[in-house]
């Protein structure tokens, strides 16, 4: 949503803040894919941490003294203390009572007993231990197949530009996996075609350099 002013905290500073919550927390978005890669690739106006719905009452806990809105209707709301939000609400938006700049938006995602749903067709699920990634710094962050997935329904030119960065870093399992649930839940999408090209493109290159190595010998 556009129209309100940030100041995202950095990804370390996420990761102090939800040092000792006691759930799943993944780093998600455009972060994600920079922190997978290692590097920075782009300008982030923004920074979210996917969480389970299941957990949301202990996100409230923990973030006590936060002044936490959810988003509705192309608005931001207060959330009630009383208040279980239930799909299709699953954003909050979260900022300190000092500052009136958001700090961090927060993606509440559905689950079951040990499996994370995709919250737009849950036919697709996952365990949820293979849902995220921890980096080298030891930051928990979203897995870069998933979070691709969730950018696939209407890509900005930026989630292109995120796609383009990573699709090289993505080993055959990332990419098989992308593109089965893109052929499920998005049927057609194009990009479809560059993960298969660019999974014969790595078996082409991995194919030279074994005749290479073979042809070495004495």
């Amino acid at each position: 949503m556009s129209g309100y002013e940030r100041a995202p905290l950095t990804p370390d500073a996420v990761g102090e803040l939800f040092r000792c919550f006691p759930h799943s927390w993944w780093i998600a978005g455009g972060w994600a894919i920079d922190l997978f890669l290692g590097h920075t690739t782009r300008e982030h106006g923004d920074i979210e941490v996917a969480l389970l719905r299941r957990d949301q009452q202990s996100l409230r806990r923990h973030l006590l003294g936060w002044e936490l809105h959810s988003a509705a209707d192309g608005g931001l709301h207060t959330w009630p203390e009383e208040e279980w939000l239930e799909l299709p609400r699953h954003e909050i938006w979260a900022r300190t009572h000092d500052d009136p700049r958001w700090r961090l938006e927060l993606l509440l995602n559905e689950s079951s007993g040990g499996e994370w749903l995709f919250r737009r067709d849950p036919r697709l699920s996952r365990p949820l231990d293979e849902v995220g990634v921890t980096t080298a710094a030891g930051l928990s962050i979203l897995a870069p197949e998933i979070v691709l997935l969730y950018k696939a329904r209407l890509p900005e030119p930026k989630d292109e530009a995120d796609l383009a960065a990573v699709l090289s870093a993505l080993d055959d399992g990332r990419r098989s996996w992308l593109a089965s649930a893109l052929g499920l839940v998005h049927p057609g999408h194009r990009w479809v075609d560059l993960l298969n090209a660019s999974r014969s493109a790595g078996a082409a290159d991995a194919g030279t350099c074994a005749r290479r190595s073979g042809s070495g010998g004495g």
